[in-house]
């Protein structure tokens, strides 16, 4: 019977924990991200820019073997979906190798830098980001369609994007 109640506590426990969000926080939001060119935006005004379109976010690293193997199957979906649009965030803190990643790659889209990295920062905090890859659907008003999937071509993805 302690066995029972252990397990039944410990479900409970973690379905309270583990929310999915359907919108970002006040302070996710206002989080500073680098441009390519150096200047600096918000996730907050990048949603406003593409409001009225579904986004795929990519969170990825230059030195992630993971990110740079699953670059093959993004850009199928970006030939798939090409009325989405696919914002990569970086959680690199050598800006150079964030850029020659890009081009080394060849990744189509809107780039832009977590300049605090992987382990700090508002935007970093709200996600629980403990790995990369990770992707994420926004919907057409800036809703969290899809919090979380590891891979580039997965079935939450794709139906995420079908809504």
């Amino acid at each position: 019977m302690y066995n029972y109640l252990s397990i039944l506590f410990l479900f409970f426990v973690i379905s309270c924990t583990t929310k999915t969000p359907t919108y970002f926080s006040e302070k996710a939001l206002l989080e500073e991200l680098i441009v390519e060119d150096g200047t600096v935006t918000t996730l907050q005004e990048l949603l406003a820019a593409h409001s009225g379109k579904k986004i795929v976010v990519a969170l990825w690293a230059s030195w992630c073997r993971d990110c740079l193997v699953s670059f093959s199957k993004t850009k199928q979906l970006q030939k798939k979906y090409t009325d989405v649009q696919f914002l990569f965030l970086s959680v690199d803190k050598n800006r150079n190798a964030w850029k020659k990643a890009i081009q080394k790659h060849k990744l189509e889209g809107l780039h832009y830098n977590l300049p605090k990295g992987m382990n700090a920062g508002n935007l970093v905090n709200f996600l629980d980001l403990r790995w990369i890859p990770r992707y994420m659907v926004i919907g057409n008003h800036g809703e969290i369609l899809l919090f979380n999937a590891t891979k580039a071509i997965d079935r939450k993805i794709l139906d995420a994007l079908q809504l």
